[in-house]
Parts: structure tokens; sequence; C-alpha cells
């Protein structure tokens, strides 16, 4: 049985967890026979003959185990069968080592049988037989637990596609709305001021590269982040001219912070085009980052429209209007649980203030 264990089981556990058990079934049958069977003797003594008894026993299954299966599964009953024929030999062999550390002459096979071990062999078998289909079982939840871990890695990997998928998607839904936008504009400076049109180009493949490489990795740093907020915001700035400002507030220690790529972007997205945009003076848009209590607070606050009387995402996020809400909502859960939110309120004097909470690991 030390050795009948699914390749995957850590080894080192299994058979501490597997000699325990032996001790435990070798322990019981001492007193079984000290206080029940009453066959005489001390219970030390038994206990000693029933240690070198079951251990005799389990060795002998597992290298007859090793010797026909090697490293396959075997075969249920066939191994049952194994367990019951081993038990003779191998209580005699035990049986052999206590009188030989007690001093006592051996007596052959035969004489043993005919002076009444009949019973006890009977009982080796027996316990043996338990012993094998306990062992068995157990292999057989340690195979299941296995496969249970493999097929939560496998969800955790399905998952975790999903999400790229998710942020591509993302990217897909923002980018060209802003790049025509963007082109079309670009098209028009050329011809009427060419050092401003060479600075928005400049802004664009910023934005693209940083837009490219955070929608294919798993995670960024808040540094990153703030190059793409800062390159989207400039080239907004220079398409809406004096009705966008915008600042940027990230503290030193928190440049090289671990997030998911982009967080911010749908909510940026969403300042300018439900509350900077509809507006005739247009509005400031401040993004900060802070440290509070554990948790990471990303905030975007703008002076926009602000929400809709009676606003209630829960009910508007499918409307197509605030998808990108309702995803990084979606994948804030994924990603860091229920701990991590992003909530909507009011900006004061005028506006709305969209802040995100992430725990940061311990």
């Amino acid at each position: 049985m030390l050795l009948f264990l699914p390749a995957d089981v850590p080894k080192k556990r299994t058979l501490l967890s597997n000699l325990g058990a032996i001790a435990l079934f070798n322990t019981v049958v001492a007193i079984f026979i000290t206080y029940v069977l009453n066959t005489g003797g001390s219970f030390s003594q038994n206990w000693v003959f029933s240690m070198l008894i079951g251990t005799s026993i389990t060795l002998l299954i597992d290298a007859l185990r090793w010797f026909i299966w090697r490293k396959n599964k075997p075969h249920k009953t066939i191994f049952l069968l194994v367990c019951a024929m081993a038990a003779p030999v191998g209580y005699y062999f035990g049986l052999t080592l206590g009188f030989l550390i007690y001093g006592v002459s051996v007596p052959g096979l035969a004489q043993l049988l005919g002076r009444g071990d009949r019973v006890l062999v009977v009982m080796c078998i027996f316990i043996s037989l338990i012993a094998g289909i306990f062992f068995w079982n157990q292999s057989k939840l340690a195979e299941l637990k296995i496969q249970a871990e493999k097929e939560k890695a496998l969800t955790a990997a399905i998952e975790k596609q999903a999400m790229q998928a998710q942020l591509q998607l993302l990217q897909a839904q923002i980018e060209p709305h802003m790049l025509f936008n963007t082109l079309a504009n670009l098209q028009g400076l050329i011809a009427l001021d060419t050092e401003r049109a060479q600075y928005m180009l400049e802004q664009l493949i910023i934005y693209l590269r940083a837009s490219l490489n955070s929608s294919r990795t798993e995670k960024t740093t808040l540094k990153h982040e703030f190059v793409l907020m800062k390159a989207y915001l400039e080239l907004l700035a220079i398409r809406m001219g004096k009705r966008l400002t915008y600042r940027l507030d990230l503290p030193a220690q928190l440049q090289a912070a671990d997030i998911a790529p982009m967080l911010l972007q749908p909510l940026v997205e969403n300042a300018i085009k439900h509350g900077i945009e509809p507006k005739i003076e247009g509005g400031n848009i401040h993004v900060s980052a802070a440290l509070e209590n554990g948790f990471l607070q990303l905030k975007v606050s703008d002076t926009g429209l602000g929400l809709p009387f009676g606003y209630d995402e829960s009910k508007s996020s499918n409307d197509g209007s605030h998808v990108g809400n309702a995803n990084v909502r979606e994948r804030l859960l994924a990603l860091y649980g229920v701990t991590a939110s992003l909530t909507l309120m009011p900006n004061q004097p005028e506006g709305v203030i969209a802040l995100i909470s992430i725990p940061l690991p311990a």
C-alpha cells in the first residue's frame, strides 16, 4: 500500500499518512489479540508481533504490486487477491522476525498452523483485504482530487483567456471612434498647422504603442496606464481645444504598482463622451491614484454634465451607453474578487467621480 499511489500525489506526505494508518491498524490488532482473543503474552509483545506481521504483509503486497503492474494502475479484483495471498506469507515472515527478536526458536509453517494459528492467519487475510480496500479507495480519492485540481486549473486558464478576449473586445470598442476622429483632425491640421499636426501624430503613436502593449498583457503598471491616459487626453485636448483641460496625479511610490490593463481608459472615455463633450463650455478631467487603508484608489473626476437624474448603473449598463463601466466592473470582479469595486458618484459642484478600489496584496 505504501507504493500504491497515483503519480501526481506528493509522495512524502502520502507515505507518512499511510505509515500512520498501518501503525494504527497494527495497534488495533494487538489490542484485539491481547484483550479479546486472550491468546497469551503481554500487550507490548503482541504489539511488536503485530507491527512486524502487519509491516511484512504490507511490504510484500507492495513488492508484488510493483512486480506485476509496475507504474500502471492495478486491477481491483486481482489486487485484492494479491492482498489475500500475501497475508499468510507475510504473517509467517513477521512472526519469524518476532521469534528471532525474543530469542525463541522458530517453528515451521505446518507446526504453526497445527498449534492453532489458523485463526490468526485468517484474521490477517481478512485485515489485508480490508486494508487493501481502504488504500484502494484512498488512492481513488487522491486521483479524484488531482483531477479536480486539473479541472480547476483548466477553468482558470479558460477564464484568463476570456478576460484577455474581453480586453481585446473593449479595445476594439474604444479605438475606432477615437482613431477616426483623430485622423480626421490630423488631416485638417496638416494644412493649417503643421507643427501642431506633428505633435498630434507623435501623441497618436505613443497612444497606439501603449494601447497595443496593454491589450497583449495580463497586467501592467500604473505608470504605463498613466502614460496611456496622458497620450489619450492630449489627443482629445488637441481636438477639443480649450473645451478640455486635464490633470494627472500619480505618486512616485505607486508608479510600479501592478494593475490590470485598460481599467482607466473606459472611465476616461465615458467622462469625455457623456460629460465633457456634450457640455458647451467643456470641462476638466482629473485622473489620480492614492493608497488608502490597503486599497489602491483610482479616481477619474470630471466637471461635465453629471449623472442623469435617477441614474441606475445596473439598469443602464446594457443599453450601450455605459458598456465601459459594466466591462470594468466585470473585470474587477473576475480579477480581484468582491472586495474590488467601481463606484460612480456626483462631483461637487458639478460632474461625476468614478472611483476604482482595488485591494493590494498583503
